[in-house]
């Protein structure tokens, strides 16, 4: 269910969601190949990441990698698994020093057997952190974590673990990828595309969306802060009514 503190502006998002767009579109309009986006986009996210907590962000969900991106070029697929490599090794130590945890949403069973041991390992090395949580979306998609949580609230109810007849919006929530993880407030994407592309379809269904017509290898902690102010202007209502 949404947080009924609802009727009311909130000067400031507690959760922001982003769909990082346009990595590759970046790359091709300066002549570069479509892995130097994905590279940049990388860099971006450690200025994004170091701005939310000034900003009053305390939950940061990011949209990786999707169910569809498998269609991608091998190339272009095997590229990214080795910037997320990259990325695990290069920020493991500037994420515990900043205080910020980490944790994976998604089918990681898809994923390499050692890229899957490095996500668990820094989700344990970084799980006591409490100034940002950090999720990254990485082989996610919004309809297949719908059923996946299906799956585990049968396979509970089976073994005697769940009765249907508790079953609501928030034991539901339970199930999903996010449990533990409060909904998004803002969502933003880049790139100029005005769609959700399967992102957080449970979580979101009272967020506020912006989206944006600049890449994410041009978004900056500058740019959050001006999607922040946006959102402060906002009348979240939940479809209640203002009094």
């Amino acid at each position: 269910m949404p947080n009924t503190r609802a009727l009311h502006k909130r000067p400031e998002p507690e959760h922001v969601a982003i769909i990082m767009d346009g990595n590759g579109r970046w790359a091709t309009r300066r002549g570069l190949p479509r892995l130097a986006g994905h590279k940049r986009g990388v860099e971006r996210v450690r200025e994004v990441v170091q701005a939310c907590p000034d900003l009053g962000v305390t939950h940061l969900t990011l949209y990786a990698f999707s169910t569809e991106n498998w269609k991608r070029s091998s190339a272009e697929v095997n590229g990214l698994m080795r910037l997320f490599r990259w990325y695990i090794r290069k920020e493991s130590a500037k994420l515990v020093e900043a205080g910020v945890r980490l944790r994976f949403i998604g089918m990681r069973e898809r994923l390499s057997k050692d890229l899957q041991v490095m996500m668990t390992q820094i989700e344990e090395l970084t799980a006591e952190n409490d100034k940002l949580s950090l999720t990254v979306a990485i082989d996610y998609g919004g309809r297949d974590e719908i059923l996946r949580g299906m799956k585990r609230m049968v396979e509970a109810r089976d073994a005697g673990d769940f009765d249907i007849a508790d079953l609501d919006e928030a034991s539901f929530g339970t199930f999903l990828d996010t449990d533990g993880l409060p909904d998004p407030d803002l969502v933003l994407r880049t790139s100029g595309e005005v769609r959700i592309s399967n992102y957080l379809l449970w979580q979101a269904a009272y967020a506020e969306y912006e989206f944006l017509d600049i890449c994410w290898p041009d978004f900056t902690g500058e740019v959050l802060a001006d999607c922040i102010a946006n959102y402060g202007q906002r009348d979240r209502r939940f479809g209640a009514v203002a009094g």
